[in-house]
């Protein structure tokens, strides 16, 4: 059980800090330094709880919340998104409270009602509606698909809080709570890898919707998450971080991914990494084996990088497997101007680097050629030839 934590005269943390969590969305996500559930108890002239914590959780939270407050005496209780680690303990909290009203978007009312399957006094709220909680007032901010369609932040006045849901955050337990006190390595790297694998896909949304908020000339002293860190230490950082991660971010790296049965594709990833390498010295390059490095980590290289390579040998007329699920991944992240080409050995047939390529322009990837192919094991000549198509590579992009 974690202890609340007090944020401001009114606003105390009631979540849960999960520090065995290693997957998150089923194993789609992983979570190695674990991730956060992240509660608020705001009290003040009406009481008023933000969210609750993913479902294994839920008895905790509520004998938790017993202990801080009478729950008889929550007011109105805030659902900024009805995915089951923010909405889990509502279904136990609600057989204390029955009656006690729900806050949330239109769409939130249909999930949670679709989730649930509860008829709780639920109320909708739009940008721009209030509750008045006494010398506070809570405005809601509807933010749809960042990242579901019922997302919402709520401001609170007087104090300067964003209470901003998925945004903002990382999966990273903590128990100091906030980012000044966090290791500032760990925290930015798994920021990223929360836009790149999370928010991508709705970039255009998250560069609309953070700069409506902006023109709403807000004065923000804290931005507290869902998950992760509580932004007090400059909490513009992170929403100037966002702005340059959702326009088309790229560094000066180039990531090859492959996967290899024999290791003849191997052989040919690290020879086109060297000609890359005498092409452009100053370009960071990264070669990761898709069977083996974890998928999230290669997705927030990809989101690095200004340029990819896919490989692989051709196995059944097709590619790898492990190929196979990350271009899947991939082709929903809708990573937008970046470069890439496809490579592979074969034995006979050798389809796989056509299906990468035609695989890599569904993907939205701008193919510069035609890519490179070696059958049985490469010899001198042929890394030769891999290290030149490296060079040609770097050159083209």
């Amino acid at each position: 059980m974690n202890t609340a934590k007090k944020l401001t005269d009114k606003v105390t943390w009631v979540g849960k800090v999960d520090w065995e969590l290693q997957t998150f969305h089923g194993h789609e996500y992983s979570t190695r330094r674990g991730s956060s559930y992240n509660s608020y108890l705001i009290r003040d002239e009406k009481n008023v709880l933000i969210d609750t914590v993913w479902l294994p959780y839920d008895r905790e939270f509520v004998e938790h919340l017993r202990s801080e407050i009478d729950l008889h005496e929550i007011d109105y209780i805030i659902i900024q998104h009805a995915e089951i680690d923010h909405s889990g303990a509502l279904l136990e909290l609600m057989r204390e409270i029955p009656d006690t009203p729900i806050y949330c978007t239109k769409n939130g009312e249909r999930i949670l009602k679709g989730h649930f399957h509860e008829d709780w006094n639920i109320v909708t709220v739009k940008t721009g509606d209030t509750l008045d909680i006494g010398q506070s007032k809570l405005v809601f901010v509807e933010a749809p698909m960042l990242h579901w369609p019922d997302t919402m932040f709520t401001y609170m006045t007087g104090e300067n809080i964003l209470f901003s849901n998925d945004a903002f955050g990382q999966h990273y337990a903590t128990e100091s709570l906030y980012n000044d006190a966090a290791d500032q390595c760990e925290l930015f790297a798994e920021a990223m890898k929360y836009y790149a694998n999370i928010l991508t896909p709705f970039s255009a949304l998250v560069k609309k919707k953070i700069n409506e908020v902006l023109a709403m000339d807000l004065q923000v002293d804290l931005i507290c998450t869902s998950h992760g860190v509580i932004w007090r230490d400059n909490p513009a950082q992170i929403i100037h971080k966002y702005l340059e991660w959702a326009d088309d971010y790229q560094e000066n790296q180039i990531t090859i991914v492959y996967d290899t049965m024999w290791n003849s594709t191997r052989l040919m990833a690290e020879a086109i990494a060297t000609g890359i390498q005498a092409a452009d010295p100053e370009v960071t390059i990264k070669v990761l084996n898709a069977a083996k490095y974890d998928k999230n980590d290669i997705v927030t290289e990809i989101f690095k990088s200004k340029a990819i390579l896919a490989g692989s040998s051709t196995v059944n007329n097709r590619y790898l497997s492990a190929m196979g699920g990350l271009l899947e991944m991939v082709k929903g992240m809708k990573f937008k101007k970046k470069k890439a080409a496809a490579f592979g050995s074969y034995g006979w047939s050798g389809e796989a680097v056509k299906l990468l390529t035609e695989d890599l322009t569904t993907a939205g990837f701008e193919v510069v050629n035609d890519g490179c192919r070696v059958q049985w094991v490469p010899d001198e000549a042929a890394l030769q030839a891999c290290q030149e198509f490296g060079r040609s590579f770097a050159r083209s992009i």
